[in-house]
């Protein structure tokens, strides 16, 4: 990609408060074996329509996307939105896309993979998954975390940490999982944690994906929604509507401000 309105492979591109990399996926894919290779430690976020929103008002969000060493678009309309700021991404990367592949990368590469978060009993059965996979599990739970540090949290790192994991897979949902792993991740090195939303719940069959189609064309919310209307309704319809706003400020802003190098 190259020219004035495109943003080089390699570089980061802003939407909203949020900085994200301009990789296609298999970029991505090796961006993943070098830290864990690295053997550094790090963070991997994939921000979707919600994330950019809530980290206009949640510092501590904001402090952790910032802290990361590889962040990657999550929907197609922060895909849309980078054209629109000629800016542009060259895909999405879901996290839903990207679990299944990290795990071939882990079965390979003879990864350690801790699973954490999830509904009660949703780490567990997903891990049975892992194993029938011929991928080695360093643990699989799903413990109650709180946004801010509860008073177990130590106990909790430490138990991840003994396990001796290369990857930590965190499904807590945002803005959980993000905080959790900014506050955990310099404790696990030289482990690499991810922030996977309901990918777990994908893993134990417990949830069903989009259809690829709606995917594709940014309606994977609607599908969402229609399978938890209670819990995703406030977030779809009231909150996310506000990446509008966002985005309509960011065309304000002087594109130089909007890309940098990684």
């Amino acid at each position: 990609m190259s020219g004035e309105g495109s943003a080089r492979r390699g570089s980061r591109v802003r939407l909203g408060a949020l900085w994200v990399d301009v990789l296609r996926f298999a970029d991505a894919l090796a961006e993943i074996e070098r830290l864990v290779r690295a053997g550094n430690g790090g963070m991997v976020f994939t921000p979707n329509v919600d994330h950019v929103v809530n980290a206009e008002s949640d510092s501590k969000l904001r402090a952790a996307y910032q802290a990361a060493e590889l962040i990657l678009a999550d929907g197609q309309p922060l895909v849309w939105a980078s054209r629109l700021l000629r800016t542009p991404l060259p895909q999405k990367i879901s996290g839903s896309d990207l679990v299944p592949r990290v795990l071939i990368q882990a079965g390979v590469f003879r990864w350690r993979v801790y699973l954490l978060g999830g509904a009660e009993g949703v780490a567990e059965m997903a891990g049975e998954q892992l194993r029938e996979m011929g991928i080695e599990l360093a643990g699989a739970e799903g413990p109650r975390v709180g946004v801010e540090p509860r008073e177990d949290e130590p106990q909790l790192i430490e138990r991840v940490r003994a396990a001796k994991a290369d990857v930590v897979l965190v499904g807590l949902g945002s803005p959980k999982q993000e905080r959790f792993i900014h506050r955990a991740a310099p404790l696990l090195k030289p482990a690499v944690l991810f922030g996977v939303g309901a990918s777990l719940d994908f893993l134990a069959g417990k949830a069903k994906r989009a259809p690829l189609w709606m995917s594709n064309v940014g309606l994977e919310w609607i599908y969402r929604l229609m399978q938890e209307p209670l819990r995703l309704a406030p977030r779809y319809l009231l909150n996310d509507p506000w990446f509008a706003v966002i985005v309509w400020q960011m065309l304000r802003t002087p594109r130089a401000e909007r890309l940098k190098a990684r």
